[in-house]
């Protein structure tokens, strides 16, 4: 026997085993998983902190190397909102603007907690404060406004119209601009809402000319009214004027312009004369179906057990809206067998 092999004798023949073979493979090291020591890993529940740091909002910063350093310092740098009470006022100003919240609400005790639970500090003003801060808010966009106009308005189109509120029985009146900035983009601003004495001219010529005053605008290319006869006397009137100032195009001769809504309204509603009766059972049938509350909820059980995909009311007719009329047809038609079994 020797080292290279094992050599057995015997009668008949010789056996030798071959040598044993050494492998170059280490076998696999079955390694313990590291446990993550930092702080910073109690504020994450996965574990890509570097997609947080790329997309955090409060700290803009990146993870430049695998260790935990810069989240360490997001996390151990906490973000302080200063608390700020005048701000907070302003953004309640505005949400009582933008939403048509009565100012009484602000006083209301459900408003009052849900702020302190916001929290604690908020003081919550009286609607006599919140409507001060309207008027403030009113007149530093006022002042912006009239600073934005001195700018980019070098001639106006003005579009006007007056209304008697059915419930308040008190007239209005609203002024509009339209005009081309300085980067020919088309601008239209609500100059003033007021309320006025009357429908005569002399009433439509003195609130326009108090408007254009208080704005400072002299330059007028046109003005759009109702086709009404009242608005040809104060137009007329605010016409002289303009002409005496030397301030309109042309002589004036495009000044005075009709509504075409107004107009068309018109046309349309002369145009149904021929078929009112038929128009009008309709439109006494929907005022029926809509008179009384037991109507109206008979009406729309009626509604519920039709099948049916529109599940809308009925229009009502407006005498200053001529599709109002065609809205009310269309839909009166889709309910014509919750009629039917409305009149059981």
């Amino acid at each position: 026997m020797t080292n290279v092999g094992t050599t057995y004798a015997t009668s008949e023949n010789t056996v030798s085993t071959p040598p044993p073979t050494i492998s170059n493979e280490m076998p696999p090291l079955h390694t313990k998983k590291r446990r993550n020591r930092s702080e910073a890993w109690k504020h994450f529940i996965v574990s890509s902190m570097h997609a947080h740091l790329s997309r955090c909002l409060v700290y803009k910063r990146q993870m430049t190397s695998s260790s935990t350093t810069s989240v360490e310092e997001h996390v151990g740098s906490p973000l302080i909102v200063k608390f700020d009470q005048e701000a907070i006022r302003r953004a309640m100003v505005k949400m009582f603007i933008n939403m048509e919240i009565p100012f009484r609400k602000v006083e209301h005790e459900s408003f009052h907690e849900s702020m302190s639970l916001e929290s604690p500090r908020i003081q919550i003003c009286s609607r006599t404060t919140l409507a001060r801060d309207v008027l403030k808010l009113w007149d530093s966009e006022r002042m912006i406004l009239k600073f934005f106009l001195s700018l980019n308005c070098q001639r106006v189109c003005l579009t006007t119209d007056m209304w008697t509120s059915s419930c308040q029985k008190l007239s209005y009146m609203c002024v509009t601009i339209h005009f081309i900035d300085n980067n020919w983009h088309l601008q239209k601003k609500i100059l003033t809402f007021c309320q006025v004495t009357s429908h005569t001219g002399d009433a439509i010529c003195a609130t326009m000319e108090m408007c254009l005053n208080s704005w400072g605008l002299n330059c007028v290319l046109s003005l759009t009214v109702d086709n009404a006869s009242s608005n040809d006397v104060g137009v007329e009137r605010l016409k002289r004027r303009f002409l005496s100032r030397n301030s309109l195009v042309m002589s004036g001769n495009h000044f005075y312009m009709r509504c075409c809504a107004h107009i068309l309204n018109l046309v349309v509603k002369e145009g149904l004369k021929d078929i009112d009766g038929s128009i009008g059972r309709i439109c006494h049938a929907v005022w029926y179906a809509r008179s009384s509350p037991a109507r109206l909820a008979k009406f729309k059980a009626c509604i519920d057990e039709e099948i049916m995909d529109y599940k809308g009311l009925v229009w009502l007719d407006v005498e200053t809206r001529w599709n109002s009329t065609y809205l009310i047809l269309v839909s009166a038609s889709i309910h014509e067998m919750t009629f039917e079994e409305l009149s059981f």
